[in-house]
């Protein structure tokens, strides 16, 4: 069936918003309303004439609500192949009336759960007759109109207007609409009772739901094709919730680098100004300071040929003078919790410079699953929430590090748990010093870090680079004594890695030889 004129329309929402208009309109073309208590009191109140559904079905609603929807009468007023003898029989014989458009929205379960309510509310806003009804009108989409979305009631509306009734293709649209937001519904269920009510860390079923949102215009690559996709239930606010102020669309490139910036920067959401610098998703120059302005500084001049095009996240409201800095490069993307009339206004002048406000940084030490996709299924764990604040750092050389050497290893650390593996960072007076990133093996990653460390301080002038009495991270342990003889040649002067390597004692004794002071966290930070 092509075009259906509507004779009868069942409307029961949750969320009421726009429903009196879209009833008005049905009633205007003559459709029957029949409606379920609260919705049903809406309309009443707005004037319209409404047919109660237990006057449909000869059936009192009961149960306390819970039974009102669930009856022949309306499953098979949905359900009926209209051109079907054998269907059109047995209506007939039952006293069975077509329904043509159901206007459903579901018991509000996710913000119920968002709220904090206790188990039994949670438990009562899990809708039954809803999705019932959705399901039977959306499977019998040939005839009948399924509407869950009240951003669609100004579609349903116009076509009524243009056609008096609703076409196939509309009816068909609806109902793959009306599959995804049951599908939905139940996934957040599903999520509820796995995570929150049964406590488990990966269910025998993964049930994840993500509503699109941003359409990009192509992904790694040009001939790539991507969208962004929201979580449907709780989740951390990040890039995804971002407002951007200006600029032009995301890129998926953009999105990522951002994300790893953001994701840093949130490590020192309770510290000093700090400001981070990412080059396709690797921190490029990291630093600290009094000021934002005087931490950027410090940042960029970490590898400022590699800052070029990249990708700046900061840890405070963004001013003016910090906007005019970054403004003196080419810079993609700045994320900001917020940002002053004087910063905007400078980033104004950038037209392709996006700016995007973060309000709250995201907890570095919140759960949660990560997900990443191989051929044939998806690898999933929990986030690498891992702090120095959960470890006892054990000295384990004879030299104890100095205080400043301390507070450098304990920055070199946390910046080096961004960096892709085999990750090392130098890292002094808080700022990076010099950043080796994703090689094969870890003394490469040693050497590049500080051959980027001597570049930076010919590039600035320096008499010498900041290797120089720095702090060496190591993502994992050194598995021979020649990465860290690198770090040794390069100046650095104190050393913090997991240890763990069968050749501990002897990468110990190399540091000792040296004089260096160096402490075990026990604890790894890979990031593939």
């Amino acid at each position: 069936m092509d075009h259906v004129t509507p004779q009868r329309a069942l409307l029961s929402v949750s969320d009421k918003s726009g429903i009196v208009d879209l009833a008005t309109a049905l009633a205007r073309h003559g459709v029957e309303l029949v409606s379920t208590g609260g919705t049903a009191a809406a309309l009443r109140d707005a004037g319209l004439t409404v047919r109660d559904i237990s006057d449909l079905t000869g059936f009192p609603e009961m149960m306390d609500g819970r039974v009102k929807t669930l009856h022949p009468i309306v499953h098979g007023g949905l359900l009926a192949v209209r051109d079907n003898a054998e269907h059109v029989a047995s209506m007939q014989e039952h006293g069975i009336g077509a329904i043509d458009i159901v206007v459903v929205n579901l018991y509000p379960f996710e913000a119920t759960v968002a709220k904090g309510a206790d188990r039994d509310t949670i438990i009562e806003n899990i809708d039954i007759g809803g999705p019932s009804m959705v399901r039977s009108a959306a499977k019998n989409h040939d005839a009948v109109a399924i509407v869950t979305d009240p951003a669609d009631y100004g579609a349903l509306i116009a076509e009524l207007d243009a056609n008096g009734g609703t076409s196939l293709a509309t009816r068909r649209r609806f109902a793959a609409k009306a599959y995804a937001a049951t599908a939905a519904y139940d996934s957040a269920i599903a999520q509820w009772f796995a995570f929150a009510d049964q406590g488990q860390a990966f269910p025998d079923t993964l049930p994840l739901a993500f509503t699109r949102g941003a359409e990009l215009r192509y992904g790694e690559n040009p001939h790539q094709s991507a969208s962004l996709y929201i979580p449907r239930g709780p989740a951390a606010r990040g890039i995804a919730q971002a407002e951007q102020v200006q600029g032009k669309a995301l890129s998926y490139n953009n999105y990522n680098d951002a994300d790893a910036a953001l994701e840093l920067v949130s490590e020192f959401r309770d510290g000093p100004p700090t400001v981070v610098i990412v080059k396709h998703a690797n921190p490029c120059g990291v630093a600290t300071g009094d000021t934002l302005i005087e931490a950027y500084r410090e940042a960029l001049a970490c590898d400022s040929v590699s800052a070029f095009g990249g990708i700046i996240a900061v840890n405070r409201p963004l001013d003016g003078e910090t906007a005019r800095a970054i403004s003196g490069i080419f810079t993609e993307v700045v994320a900001a919790p917020a940002a002053d009339d004087e910063a905007k206004a400078v980033f104004a002048a950038k037209k392709n410079l996006r700016l995007l406000l973060t309000g709250d940084l995201p907890d570095p030490a919140r759960g949660g699953l990560t997900v990443k996709t191989i051929a044939g299924g998806l690898l999933v764990q929990s986030r690498d929430a891992g702090n120095l604040g959960q470890v006892e750092l054990k000295v384990v050389t004879k030299r104890q590090p100095t205080e400043q050497e301390l507070a450098d290893c304990r920055f070199a650390w946390t910046v080096a748990k961004h960096v892709k593996s085999n990750a090392i960072v130098y890292a002094k007076d808080g700022s990076t010093a010099g950043i080796g990133a994703g090689q094969m093996n870890r003394l490469e990653s040693a050497r590049i870090a500080a051959w980027k460390a001597k570049d930076a301080a010919d590039k600035a002038g320096w008499s010498e680079p900041r290797t120089i009495g720095s702090a060496v991270a190591s993502d994992a342990f050194f598995p021979f004594a020649d990465g860290l003889l690198a770090a040794v040649e390069a100046g650095a002067t104190a050393v913090i890695q997991p240890g763990g390597s069968i050749r501990d004692e002897e990468v110990v004794a190399a540091a000792d030889e040296a004089g260096l002071a160096m402490v075990f966290t026990g604890m790894r930070h890979f990031r593939h």
